[in-house]
């Protein structure tokens, strides 16, 4: 049975409530997090935490937490859950609370609601191209809104963009903006590989700061054997790349090998993947 954690207490998941006036519920009011912990080792631990800390600010909820009483409330809530799985996703969930009435401007004097629980994930990929799943994306441009750098529980933009691919029997789509450059997927950071170079968008607000586009980053960039990038990429760009790859917490770094219907590069996972995806997985519980 899965223990959830809401608002100081520790709960069955099925036992857990909130009020229909919490502002989660009205207004997707709030900030998420989703960490992976494979065999009781988290990967990003503070940094997602960090990041959540940022979106809290940036949207004005208070935070009385430090990263450390963070830290502690999530590990021990891992642990109260090992029985679930040995690999553990944690999703974290705060809202700006349960005002009286519902009304748009934000309420002074509410405690915000802070909801997590944690569920069963699958071992990470094989380090092999011959061995992993891969996936198939389509494209379309980003209708979503221009804040997409802060981690909002209000994901219905997302969804949208989601579900298109879904319908479509595609495992996630690619968004694009109004001057034909790629952002990201709808629940993913997006990456390219040409002529052996790997490329990705550049942070801002039209893309979230994955903490896994970081930790590629910086462990490709220490690793020091494959160039890295960050710039602009057309959509030509991203439809004659040599390969692709959709990347987050829970995917890790999946490889693309059709997009719209067409083979990314030869439609095989390429080898520039497979030496990226062992720096990563060597560096991931280091951050």
């Amino acid at each position: 049975m899965s223990i959830a954690y809401l608002n100081g207490s520790y709960t069955p998941l099925e036992e857990a409530r909130i009020s229909p006036l919490d502002r989660g519920f009205l207004f997707g009011d709030g900030i998420y997090e989703v960490i992976p912990y494979y065999n009781g080792r988290s990967v990003g631990l503070v940094p997602h935490i960090e990041r959540m800390i940022a979106g809290l600010a940036a949207i004005e909820i208070q935070n009385n937490k430090s990263v450390a009483e963070w830290k502690e409330l999530l590990d021990d809530l891992v642990a109260r859950n090992s029985d679930i799985n040995h690999n553990l996703g944690v999703y974290v969930h705060i809202s700006r609370g349960t005002d009286t009435k519902r009304f748009h401007a934000y309420p002074e004097n509410v405690e915000p609601t802070i909801f997590a629980f944690c569920f069963a994930i699958k071992d990470p990929a094989p380090v092999d191209r011959n061995a992993v799943k891969t996936t198939s994306v389509n494209t379309t441009e980003d209708l979503r809104w221009k804040r997409c750098h802060i981690k909002s529980t209000a994901l219905l933009g997302n969804v949208i963009h989601f579900q298109e691919g879904h319908i479509e029997g595609h495992g996630e789509i690619l968004l694009y903006n109004a001057d034909n450059v790629l952002t990201e997927a709808s629940s993913s950071n997006a990456f390219i590989v040409k002529d052996g170079k790997v490329i990705t968008p550049i942070q801002d607000n039209q893309i979230l700061p994955g903490i896994t586009r970081r930790i590629i980053i910086d462990s490709i960039k220490a690793d020091g054997t494959l160039e890295i990038e960050e710039r602009n990429i057309t959509m030509d760009e991203v439809h004659n790349a040599d390969e692709i790859w959709v990347t987050s917490s829970s995917k890790e770094i999946a490889p693309v090998t059709s997009i719209d219907g067409k083979p990314v590069g030869n439609g095989e996972v390429g080898a520039v993947w497979e030496k990226a995806f062992a720096i990563y997985t060597a560096a991931k519980f280091d951050h």
